[in-house]
């Protein structure tokens, strides 16, 4: 074999070398691309949910009055209670 047959067996192998490569990055790309779309999806649809959690949380005044509530109705139960203790 002469040296031009040697250059271009080795011009061949680069080329298939090349394209393989690139087919490669391109895939990954592609790959790539589509993670960052569903990550987007999955990023939209937990922010939803945290406003949607957020929202329904009880508030320290509103728990207060219903926990003063509840107390004084306890405290009624007790009050009869003790009402027919005594009979």
């Amino acid at each position: 074999m002469t040296t031009a047959d040697y250059q271009m067996l080795f011009n061949i192998s680069i080329s298939i070398i090349g394209f393989l490569g690139g087919w490669v990055l391109n895939s990954l790309k592609t790959s790539i691309e589509s993670l960052q779309k569903a990550d987007t999806n999955l990023t939209e649809k937990v922010s939803s949910i945290e406003i949607l959690v957020a929202g329904q949380y009880v508030r320290r005044e509103d728990l207060s009055a219903f926990s003063g509530e509840i107390f004084r109705k306890l405290d009624k139960i007790y009050d009869k209670l003790d009402g027919k203790a005594d009979k």
